[in-house]
This record gives C-alpha cells, sequence and structure tokens, in this order.
C-alpha cells in the first residue's frame, strides 16, 4: 500500500520541518508526500522542502491563499493512491506509522477510516495532556484494540466528543473525494466529514499503538475561535443537520447526542473567561447561546 501524506503548510519553518523529518524517517518506505504550501509569507520552508531531493517528496505552491478548508479540497484533489492522511504540518509520524497503518488496512480494507494511537505533545514537543485531550481520553471507546466501529454507536460517540485526531486519520481516498470538505468550515470539517463518511455506512478501525505525535498549541485555529464563539457556532449548525439526518434514520440515541452535544457545552464553558477577559461582548453572547440553545 502507497500511502498519499498529503501536507497543507502554512506556519512555522521549525514545526515544519520537524513533520517532514518524521515522514522521511518511515521504516517503511511505502509512501509518497505531498506539501501544498498554502502561500506561507516567508520563502524559506519552501525552499527547503524543494530542495530535499527525495522523488517521493512533491512540493507545490498554491498561486494563491485558498484559506484552511480550500487548502484541505486540494490536497484531495491532489490524492493518486487509494489511502490518504492529510498530515499536519506541525505534527511528527513515529517511524513506525505508514508500516502500522498498512498493517491494519491489510487487516480491514473494509474501514473507510483508520484512527491509529496518537499522543500529544506542546509548541516544544514535550508530552502535554490539557483538558481536551484528557476529556477525549475519557470518551474515546474501551476495549480491545484494533476494534472496528460504525453505524448509530460510532455516530452517537462522536456526536458525545470528537475523540478522533484528524491529521493522523488514514482515509479510503475514494471517500474523501465523495465526501471532502464543505466550503464555510474551518473548525469541524473532520467531524463534518467521518458523520458523512458513517451515515453512508462506512466504518472506522481504532487502534491503540501509539504511532502519532499531535502537537496542540495555542495559535491552533480552534484555540484562536473558541473565545470569540466562532467555531461554536460552526458547531452548532453540524450539531442541527446531524440531529436532522439521526432523526430521519431513526438513529434516535445519536440524535439526543447531537441536539445535547454536551462536550461542545462545556467546552463554550471553558472560554467565557477568555471571552470576559478579552471584553468581547460578542464573544460572550454567542459563548451563552450555544450553552442554552
Amino acid at each position: 500500500m502507497t500511502l498519499d501524506i498529503m501536507m497543507p503548510f502554512y506556519g512555522r519553518f521549525d514545526h515544519f520541518r520537524e513533520a517532514v523529518e518524521s515522514v522521511l524517517a518511515q521504516r517503511d518506505p511505502d509512501w509518497r508526500l505531498v506539501i501544498v504550501d498554502d502561500v506561507y509569507p516567508d520563502p524559506a520552508p519552501g525552499e527547503w522542502a524543494a530542495s530535499l531531493g527525495d522523488p517521493r517528496v512533491h512540493y507545490l505552491r498554491n498561486v494563491v491563499n485558498l484559506g484552511v478548508g480550500g487548502n484541505f479540497r486540494e490536497c484531495v484533489r491532489l490524492i493518486a493512491n487509494d489511502r490518504a492522511v492529510l498530515m499536519g504540518c506541525d505534527d511528527r509520524m513515529h517511524a513506525g506509522y505508514v508500516a502500522r497503518v498498512a498493517e491494519l488496512v491489510r487487516e480491514h480494507p473494509e474501514a473507510a477510516i483508520v484512527q491509529p494511537g496518537v499522543e500529544v505533545i506542546d509548541a516544544e514537543g514535550r508530552a502535554h495532556r490539557p483538558l481536551a485531550d484528557r476529556v477525549k481520553a475519557a470518551l474515546r471507546p474501551r476495549g480491545p484494540k484494533p476494534e472496528l466501529l460504525a453505524g448509530e454507536p460510532l455516530a452517537r460517540s462522536l456526536l458525545i466528543g470528537n475523540w478522533a485526531y484528524f491529521p493522523s486519520v488514514v482515509w479510503q481516498a475514494d471517500a474523501l473525494r465523495r465526501f471532502g470538505f464543505r466550503p464555510g468550515y474551518k473548525v469541524v470539517q473532520d467531524l463534518q466529514l467521518m458523520l458523512d463518511i458513517v451515515f453512508d455506512g462506512g466504518s472506522m478501525l481504532l487502534d491503540d499503538e501509539v504511532v502519532f505525535s499531535y502537537r496542540r498549541h495555542a495559535t491552533s485555529v480552534s484555540a484562536v475561535t473558541g473565545p470569540d464563539g466562532a467555531k461554536f457556532a460552526e458547531e452548532h449548525a453540524l450539531f442541527s443537520e446531524t440531529a436532522a439526518r439521526a432523526h430521519a434514520a431513526r438513529w434516535h440515541r445519536a440524535e439526543r447526542a447531537a441536539r445535547l452535544h454536551p462536550t461542545s457545552r462545556l467546552n463554550a464553558v471553558t472560554e467565557l473567561p477568555a471571552a470576559l477577559r478579552a471584553g468581547d461582548p460578542a464573544g460572550r453572547r454567542a459563548l451563552l447561546r450555544h450553552l442554552l440553545r
């Protein structure tokens, strides 16, 4: 299995270098890395990537800035193989990542989504367990792994709280092309895509073997759009739509989870102090509205 590693790039050079070097260090050489530079102002990262001299590494620069969702869609357009991961340009693959996900796909070729084991690191690369990730760990399905999940139980679990780590996930390329990332979503596009696949009958393979480091830091899109309420407006739109879909499918437990969206409401509570400190009445109103509706 040749794995397409699609890397939308816009960010710190040092993190980007670590991400690319972690791909180059894979024990299984059957991969293809496509870096899609979304017109980052500093040309140095792109020049470094273009100079690597590895035929498996392809560096492309967009003509204009497409934004987060647009660059994700461009990455999907460029996929050439049957399986792909949209890796964050600040994350790290462990040396056994490609080998492990290839093994999982061989064992369960029917899985549309493969979620390998993940650890969380901070901006400096140190092990990190903030509240969001402790909650994710608590919500993540328990039991022997690898485990194949599907249908209403999977949809309900993700709607109670999205415990997946999008930049580590391996996708069936056909599912990515079919559903893609909808315009208008910057923060919840991963949950939107997973739910689209699950409602269509697709399954997720969940594994415990840690082969990926996800970097969580204060400049991420979700962190920046939290106190002003923008990400919660996106979440509300997705939960409302999904509740209607679940009702039509007679997935009543999933419908209830979508309407209640408990961890999303709790997340809004944690963002209120920042909105108050910022003196942002619009953000405060948006957060309160999300809590109450």
